[in-house]
């Protein structure tokens, strides 16, 4: 790619393509513990684009805007030139991973109703802590009306990919978003949306995401979880193969 890089990180590369649009280029590698275990898969990056490029447009369909412009069809989302804003965010539908360790009085896969949401500042020197609402406001990461943007629009997109994930007969666990501002100072669903972002089961239980790697530290088998999740959604990966 002859474009100029302007970030590189654990699983993507980031070009600046004019003033207003970048390019993600969604790499093979695959990273847990905070990057401290590493692999590549072959087709891993194709599949995560392929993924977010179809959650992008459904969330647009819904009224919900994000920085999506266009996909190339390989590895590689044109999106709008944002300030990230340097919070994830998370929502839990049931009770799994840190939150356990975090509250071990919830039962694993416990339904969480109303959804659960989580502030982590980003940091990955910090292990992207856990970050309380009134934190966000005291030190002006965000204005209170942004906050409760923030969390209205997270709470929508939960929705919608909830809606998308049962119609599939899968269970969505849990969701991490970006957000971030234009140069208008809107803030704008940003990142990525796939198996990297998301922990969503099969009928039997079975990870069709990241968490995959995590525990078993194959790739192979990650990636086939993904070429399943993708044909659930009626996502094409013909073209990718799964060694």
């Amino acid at each position: 790619m002859s474009l100029k890089i302007l970030y590189e990180g654990k699983s993507k590369r980031v070009y600046v393509k004019n003033e207003d649009e970048l390019v993600m280029e969604f790499k093979d590698d695959v990273t847990a513990m905070d990057g401290a275990i590493k692999a590549s898969a072959s087709g891993k990056g194709v599949l995560a684009a392929r993924m977010s490029a179809y959650f992008f447009k459904v969330l647009e369909d819904n009224g919900i805007e994000t920085h999506y412009i266009d996909y190339d069809g390989t590895r590689n989302i044109t999106v709008k030139r944002l300030s990230i804003v340097p919070i994830e965010v998370i929502v839990r539908n049931y009770a799994y991973g840190s939150l356990l360790k975090r509250m071990p009085l919830y039962k694993s896969l416990q339904k969480l109703d109303p959804p659960l949401i989580e502030f982590h500042y980003k940091d990955d020197s910090l292990h992207d802590p856990l970050i309380l609402p009134e934190d966000i406001l005291n030190v002006g990461l965000l204005s209170r009306n942004e906050l409760d943007y923030i969390v209205e629009t997270t709470l929508r997109v939960n929705k919608v990919l909830d809606n998308i994930f049962s119609s599939k007969g899968l269970r969505f666990v849990d969701l991490k978003l970006e957000f971030g501002r234009d140069k208008n100072g809107r803030l704008i669903v940003a990142d990525e949306i796939s198996g990297d972002t998301f922990r969503v089961l099969d009928e039997n239980g079975n990870h069709l995401d990241k968490e995959i790697f995590r525990k078993t530290k194959d790739v192979n088998i990650m990636v086939k979880a993904y070429i399943e999740l993708c044909k659930r959604l009626g996502i094409e990966v013909k073209d990718v193969v799964s060694s």
